[in-house]
């Protein structure tokens, strides 16, 4: 094939200097949504907290007795061993509510358009009312079914009601809840957390 003549008078092209890179564009970050997301919070809330009601009977079920023996003076003594079982109520009830709080945050997680900071606030505090209502719907169902039908005599050994006798295993549930939220917030990297996809 035969090469086409180079015309020497032709001038060459010249391409003009690109702009200052500042100058391209100018990225807008999206706004956190609230009048939006108020209504679909509250409503997250209140399901959470229902959840506490299933969670307390369950901790009931499953929370260990304490055996104790009657002394002469009225005076209940455990059973060598059975102290533990305090703090085995105690363990439960923190595993029940660290369990329910990821599930809960992987749950909300999933409203994909009403995803950020007001709807994970609503789970956060809806988790710290259902730990509420798990540990006072569960000591009166334990106290309910560890009742004495009649008055103890001396040496006779009585199952007394699982307790729970610090408040620091609610933090359990609502911190289970901001966790799973925000790593998974932390995982998505998207600056509007994938809501205009929903």
């Amino acid at each position: 094939m035969a090469e086409q003549p180079v015309d020497e008078r032709v001038a060459p092209v010249r391409v003009p200097p690109a702009p200052a890179f500042e100058h391209y564009y100018v990225v807008r970050r999206p706004r956190v949504v609230v009048k939006r997301d108020l209504l679909p919070a509250f409503s997250v809330l209140s399901a959470v907290a229902l959840v506490g009601l299933p969670a307390g009977w369950l901790w009931a079920w499953l929370a260990p007795p304490q055996n104790v023996v009657v002394q002469d003076d009225a005076s209940l003594v455990p059973v060598t061993g059975e102290s533990y079982h305090r703090l085995d109520g105690l363990m439960l009830f923190v595993l029940i509510g660290l369990v329910a709080g990821l599930l809960i945050g992987i749950a909300v997680w999933m409203l994909r358009e009403r995803r950020g900071p007001v709807v994970m606030l609503g789970a956060v505090l809806g988790s710290v009312l259902a730990g509420f209502l798990a540990q006072r719907t569960g000591l009166g169902t334990a106290g309910g079914e560890y009742a004495l039908g009649a008055a103890p005599g001396v040496g006779d050994v009585i199952a007394l009601a699982p307790v729970l006798e610090t408040w620091w295993g609610l933090l359990a549930w609502p911190l289970g809840a901001a966790l799973a939220y925000g790593c998974l917030a932390a995982w998505n990297g998207m600056d509007d957390l994938g809501r205009r996809l929903g």
